[in-house]
């Protein structure tokens, strides 16, 4: 039984590093103060979306015991892979900033400890982890103690919302207080939190360190079911409780500590306590995904050795460039840039490199020379080809919405 829970370890850490990262924590919450729960429906509609994609891209790496990324350069060439992993690393790294800014808020908030001297502690851990702990251990310890973030929707039980108001709010496309063009900004944010690139270059390339093959296509599948889908409901919860509480004080989320605000109010101090565990284990899951995924895409790109399997000494490319992903982390956030406006403006600038990575892993999910008889379906066609209508649609009204909106201002 053990066994069976643990094997959807990967896809949990996943998504616990995707849909409730920095950057998901942090737009929840302020849609839930400003919109209620109006803005859900699009926390479904990323989810279906990064099953798809990662559906296919596992399948990728436990048909062909390939990653993503190295496939991709064969059958596309040099120049247009070389787009695509301009496109992700820029928006990877950006993440990550934000990812080991948010853990350092997030150990702020348990210890009063300004952030910026959590952030070389934070970095220097986050390497000791990536250096010595096995893939197996660093995916269930982030992905289990980031179930702690169920504390959030604990608290909307506890604080017992008017249910029918709550679902009155689901089914309204605005808020009075609010602009359309503000509406759709924010969508587009929850969006491309919800699909961020590194998302899918972790799952395939950990299915690949975790020796996948065909046999395995049942696990690849149960941990896409299981995880992203989980990852969801607690976006939901986050929203669900800033809207119960926030949203009728009139309080806009604009800082770490005022997420916990309604689960103080709910549960108190120790229900704050496995908050705090859960957001410190899901930023910390992300930074580790990121970090990752910056190496994993350039070695994969390079051709160089790669591997968490592999020691730095076997893998010295692979392991600097998650050093130096590191380093920039900690000069770009030790200029006291707000860790909060690095982490919004990484989920729109992730929705404009949307396309770049997702057409490519649908391009190869349909190549029979290297996915045999598990060539994409109907199905699966269908539905990567409306994503990809959405994909682009988001990508091109990103910056504009930005721009007219002032990022939501």
């Amino acid at each position: 039984m053990s066994r069976r829970l643990l094997v959807v370890a990967l896809g949990v850490l996943t998504a616990i590093g995707g849909f409730v990262d920095a950057g998901d924590l942090v737009t929840n919450a302020v849609v839930g103060s400003r919109f209620g729960l109006s803005l859900v429906w699009v926390v479904a509609v990323g989810v279906v979306g990064i099953c798809v994609f990662a559906h296919m891209s596992g399948k990728v790496a436990a048909v062909s015991g390939r990653a993503t990324f190295e496939i991709i350069r064969e059958r596309l060439g040099p120049t247009a892979a070389g787009l695509n992993l301009l496109a992700s690393l820029a928006v990877t790294v950006l993440t990550l900033v934000a990812e080991v800014g948010g853990i350092a808020l997030a150990l702020q908030l348990a210890s009063s400890v300004d952030h910026r001297l959590w952030v070389p502690v934070a970095a220097l851990a986050l390497w000791l982890v990536l250096w010595r702990v096995k893939f197996s251990v660093m995916e269930n310890a982030a992905g289990l103690l980031g179930l702690a973030l169920v504390g959030f929707a604990v608290a909307v039980f506890l604080l017992g919302p008017d249910w029918a108001e709550l679902g009155a709010q689901v089914a309204q496309r605005s808020a009075a207080t609010e602009t359309g063009a503000t509406y759709w900004y924010f969508a587009v944010a929850l969006f491309g939190a919800a699909m961020t690139p590194y998302e899918v270059f972790f799952f395939s390339s950990g299915g690949v360190e975790e020796g996948w093959g065909t046999k395995d296509l049942a696990t690849s599948r149960l941990n896409v079911l299981v995880g992203f889908p989980l990852g969801g409901l607690l976006s939901v919860a986050i929203a669900a409780s800033a809207a119960v509480v926030l949203l009728p004080a009139g309080i806009a989320v604009d800082s770490m500590a005022q997420l916990t605000l309604p689960v103080a109010q709910a549960g108190g101090t120790l229900l704050v306590a496995v908050v705090i565990v859960g957001l410190v284990a899901a930023t910390s899951g992300a930074a580790i995904e990121t970090t990752l995924s910056t190496g994993y895409t350039l070695a994969q790109y390079l051709g160089w050795s790669w591997g968490k399997f592999r020691r730095p000494a076997e893998a010295p490319r692979f392991h600097l460039a998650m050093i130096v992903a590191l380093v920039v982390a900690v000069g770009v956030l030790m200029t006291n840039v707000d860790p909060i406006a690095v982490t919004e403006y990484s989920v729109v600038f992730s929705a404009v490199a949307l396309p770049l990575t997702y057409v490519p892993i649908l391009v190869v999910a349909n190549d029979p020379e290297y996915m045999g008889e598990h060539v994409n379906g109907r199905v699966m066609n269908f539905l990567g080809t409306v994503y990809l209508v959405i994909l682009v649609v988001a990508a091109v009204a990103a910056i504009p919405l930005m721009i007219v909106t002032e990022a939501g201002g």
